[in-house]
C-alpha cells in the first residue's frame, strides 16, 4: 500500500468518524430537546410553594395535612455567610462556578462510581429542582428525568441569582419534626434566628436535608453529630473556616443549645407512628417524599381502632399496668389483605417529636416462643416431616444439634413423649428444637422468608428465639412482621406484605393504586393444623389470659430471658418474682384480624416482673374485644380444608407420611391426652403464666420463652 493510498484511507476513516460523531451529536440534541420540551414549566410559585400532603383514613376522612404547619421563611439578607459556606461545602463545592449543571462534577462522580464509590453528580440547583418537581427515587433517575432536571436547572440559573437559588433551597427543605425550612428549624430547635446561630449549629442544619429524620439531633444524636462533623470537615478543607474554628466546632456537643421541642404538628398524637410508616412506604414505592411533595394519600388506618389502641395504652380503663414505664408495641392487620388497620409503638409518647422511633416495626427485641409455630412446627407440617397434630415428640434431655449445650424447658423438667399439640400448648422448648432439627435450618429459613421474616443466617437457637447478630433492623421479628406472619396462618396460607397505603393521588391528578395480591406461603392443611393447635393455647394453655368467651381465636405466648451474666446488672430486684424477663409477648388472631404485642422496658435491663407478664395478653384481649364488638371479629370459626380428617382432639393428613421410624405414636387416647394436658396446664399456669423456658446458653444467652 503506497503513501497516497494510506492518506486517502485515513481521510475516509476521518470523514466517517466525524460524520458518526456529528450524527450522535444531532441525535443527542434531538433527544435532549424532546425531553426538555416535555419538562414542567419553571415558576417561582412552585419554588417558594409550601407544599402539603393530605392523608386520609380507610373511610376517606382526612387525618393529617402534612406540610401545612407554620413556616418561617428566611429572606436572602437574613442568611449568614457561614450557612451558605456549610451548604456549599456539603452539597456542591462548585456551586458558584457552574450554571446549573456541573460537567466536572459529573465526570468526577462517573470515575468515582466506576471505582466502587458512591457519588452523585447533581448540583445544588438540580437538587432544588428535584425537590420541587420530581421524585427522589433511584428508580426514577431515568435519562428523560435527568435531562429535564438539567434543563430546568440551567433555566433557573438564567432567571435567578445564586443567592436567590440558595434562599429557595433553604426555605424548601424538610428539617424533621414538622419543620420546613432552615429558619423554621432554627426557631424550633434553638429559639433563634438563623443569623444568631453558632457555627456548629449551622453546620448541623446544613447537613440534615439529605436524611432529616436520620440526622435528627433529638432522636439520633450520634448520627447527627457524625453528619455535622462531616460538614465541618468539608468546610475546613474548602478553607471556609480556620483550623481553630474547626477544632472548637467539632468539640462542641451536638445537643448544645437545643431547646425542648414545641409541637408543630396538626394531626392527633395517636397517628404519629402510623404516619411515619405511611411516609416511608410512599417513598419506597414512589420515590416521593410526601413531606416535601404535595399529594393526597389514602391509607388503611381505621381511625377509631387506632384511637382505641391509644386509649388501651395510655389509660387505666382497660389494662392494669404495673407502672408508667412499661412499654407496649403492637400491630393489627386485616388477615385477608395485609392492610395495617392500627399500629402503635409505645405508651406515653412525646407529642413534641414527630416521626421518632416506632418500636412496632423495630426488630431489636426477642420474640421468644412466638417463633415456635412459624419456625419449627409449621415448616415441619409443610415439608411433611409430620402428618398429624398427634405426632409424638420426645420432651426428654437433649442438646442443641451439633453441640454439647443442653436445651432446657422453663421448669428444667421433662414431660416425656408428648404430642405436637401439647408441645405448642405448653410451649416446651425441647420438642421445638427437635422439630427444627428434623426440618433443617435451610428449609425453615425458606419457610420464614415466605412469610416476611428474614435471617442473615439461622441457628438452632432460633427455634425458640428471634435473636440475630445483625443490627440493621432488616432481620428478625417485630410486631409488624409477626402480625403479618400469623395472618398467613389465619387466612389459610397466603402471605400479604404489611400495607399502609391504599391509593395516592398526585398533584397532576394522576393516581396510583396499591395492589397487594399476596403469595402462597403454606398449604391450607398446614395453616389449619397450626390454627387448630394454637386454639388450645388460649383455651387451656399458656395464653389462657387472652381468651374471650364465645370468640374463635388462636395464638401463642412468648417470653425471653436474660443471659446469666446480665442478671447481676438488672435494675430491679427479681429474686422474689416467679418470672424475670426483658420481653413478654403475644401473637393471636381470628378469621379477620391478627395482632402481635410486645411488652417490656426501653432499658432492656429493667425486667418485666409479676403481673407485668400479663400486660401483653391484656392488651391483645382488650383490642380484640373492641374488634369483636365493632366488626364481629372472632364470631366465625375456620373451615376445615380438604386433605384432613379429625380423630378425637387431633387432625391427620389423608395419605400423610407417618413418622414411625423416628417417633412412635402415643399409647394414650385423645381423651387421656386432653385430660393430662388440662391438668399440667392448670398446675403450670397457676405458678407462672406464666411459664418461662430457657433456650441454649451457647447462643450468647439463655432464653426464657413460653
Amino acid at each position: 500500500m503506497n503513501k497516497q493510498t494510506v492518506i486517502q484511507w485515513l481521510k475516509y476513516v476521518a470523514i466517517v468518524a466525524i460524520s458518526f460523531f456529528l450524527l450522535l451529536f444531532v441525535l443527542g440534541g434531538l433527544i435532549f430537546s424532546y425531553y426538555a420540551f416535555k419538562a414542567p414549566t419553571l415558576s417561582e410559585k412552585d419554588l417558594v410553594a409550601t407544599t402539603s400532603s393530605r392523608i386520609f383514613d380507610n373511610q376517606n376522612n382526612m387525618i393529617a395535612d402534612l406540610g401545612a404547619e407554620k413556616r418561617i421563611n428566611a429572606e436572602t439578607n437574613e442568611i449568614p455567610t457561614e450557612l451558605v459556606d456549610a451548604i456549599v461545602a456539603i452539597e456542591d463545592h462548585r456551586f458558584f462556578n457552574h450554571r446549573g449543571v456541573d460537567f466536572i462534577r459529573i465526570a468526577g462522580a462517573f470515575v468515582n462510581n466506576l471505582r466502587g464509590g458512591r457519588q452523585g453528580g447533581s448540583t445544588l440547583t438540580q437538587q432544588l429542582i428535584k425537590l420541587t418537581y420530581f421524585s427522589t427515587s433511584s428508580a426514577d433517575q431515568t435519562l428523560s428525568r435527568k435531562i429535564q432536571e438539567a434543563w430546568l436547572a440551567t433555566q433557573l440559573e438564567q432567571k435567578a441569582t445564586k443567592q436567590e437559588i440558595l434562599t429557595y433551597y433553604i426555605n424548601k427543605v424538610y428539617m424533621s419534626n414538622g419543620n420546613y425550612g432552615m429558619q423554621t428549624a432554627a426557631h424550633s430547635y434553638y429559639g433563634k434566628e438563623l443569623k444568631d446561630l453558632s457555627l456548629p449549629q449551622l453546620a448541623l442544619l446544613a447537613g440534615m436535608p439529605q436524611a432529616p429524620n436520620q440526622y435528627d439531633p433529638y432522636t439520633h444524636p450520634e448520627a447527627a453529630l457524625e453528619r455535622r462533623n462531616i460538614v465541618l470537615k468539608e468546610m475546613f478543607e474548602m478553607k471556609a473556616i480556620s483550623n481553630e474554628q474547626y477544632e472548637n466546632a467539632v468539640n462542641t456537643p451536638v445537643t448544645d443549645g437545643l431547646q425542648s421541642l414545641t409541637a408543630l404538628t396538626n394531626y392527633p398524637a395517636y397517628m404519629d407512628n402510623y404516619l411515619k410508616e405511611v411516609i416511608q412506604q410512599v417513598e419506597e414505592e414512589t420515590g416521593y417524599n410526601l413531606l416535601t411533595t404535595g399529594m393526597d394519600v389514602y391509607t388503611n388506618v381505621d381511625t377509631e381502632a387506632q384511637k382505641r389502641l391509644w386509649d388501651i395504652y395510655n389509660s387505666d380503663e382497660y389494662v392494669n399496668y404495673p407502672d408508667d414505664e412499661i412499654q407496649v408495641a403492637s400491630t393489627v392487620i386485616d388477615v385477608s389483605n395485609g392492610k395495617v388497620v392500627a399500629q402503635l409503638g409505645s405508651r406515653h409518647q412525646s407529642t413534641n417529636v414527630s416521626f421518632g422511633t416506632n418500636q412496632a416495626v423495630e426488630t431489636n427485641r426477642d420474640w421468644g416462643s412466638t417463633m415456635k409455630p412459624i419456625t419449627d412446627y409449621a415448616p415441619a407440617l409443610e415439608y411433611d416431616e409430620y402428618s398429624s397434630t398427634a405426632a409424638t415428640i420426645p420432651d426428654t434431655p437433649y442438646n442443641f444439634p451439633h453441640s454439647n449445650t443442653p436445651v432446657y424447658n422453663w421448669d428444667r423438667n421433662y414431660y416425656g413423649n408428648i404430642t405436637m399439640q401439647q408441645a405448642i400448648q405448653e410451649s416446651r422448648n425441647v420438642p421445638a428444637v427437635r422439630a427444627l432439627d428434623k426440618v433443617g435450618l435451610k428449609k425453615a429459613q425458606k419457610f420464614l422468608s415466605g412469610i416476611g421474616i428474614e435471617y442473615p443466617e439461622m441457628v438452632y437457637a432460633n427455634a425458640i428465639s428471634s435473636n440475630t447478630s445483625d443490627s440493621s433492623n432488616k432481620y428478625g421479628a417485630s410486631s409488624e412482621k409477626m402480625a403479618a406472619a400469623y395472618a398467613a396462618i389465619a387466612n389459610g396460607g397466603t402471605y400479604y406484605r404489611p400495607q399502609y397505603v391504599n391509593r395516592i393521588v398526585f398533584s397532576d391528578g394522576s393516581t396510583r393504586e396499591f395492589d397487594n395480591p399476596g403469595t402462597r406461603a403454606m398449604k391450607e392443611t398446614t395453616a389449619y393444623m397450626m390454627t387448630d393447635m394454637m386454639k388450645t393455647v388460649l383455651t387451656s394453655g399458656t395464653g389462657y389470659n387472652a381468651a374471650i368467651y364465645g370468640a374463635y381465636q388462636a395464638g401463642k405466648t412468648g417470653t425471653s430471658n436474660y443471659a446469666d451474666n446480665e442478671l447481676k446488672k438488672l435494675t430491679k430486684n427479681y429474686y422474689s418474682s416467679g418470672i424475670v424477663t426483658p420481653d413478654e409477648l403475644f401473637v393471636g388472631y381470628t378469621t379477620q384480624y391478627a395482632m402481635a404485642v410486645w411488652t417490656g422496658y426501653t432499658n432492656r435491663l429493667t425486667p418485666v416482673l409479676d403481673d407485668g407478664v400479663k400486660v401483653a395478653t391484656d392488651v391483645y384481649k382488650q383490642m380484640m374485644l373492641y374488634l369483636l364488638e365493632q366488626y364481629g371479629s372472632g364470631t366465625t370459626d375456620w373451615e376445615q380444608p380438604n386433605g384432613l380428617y379429625r380423630s378425637g382432639s387431633f387432625l391427620y393428613l389423608n395419605n400423610g407420611k407417618n413418622n414411625y421410624n423416628y417417633y412412635y405414636e402415643p399409647s394414650y387416647t385423645a381423651e387421656e391426652t386432653s385430660e393430662s394436658t388440662e391438668e399440667s396446664s392448670s398446675s403450670s399456669s397457676s405458678s407462672s403464666e406464666e411459664n418461662s423456658e430457657h433456650t441454649e446458653p451457647s447462643a450468647k444467652e439463655n432464653e426464657q420463652n413460653r
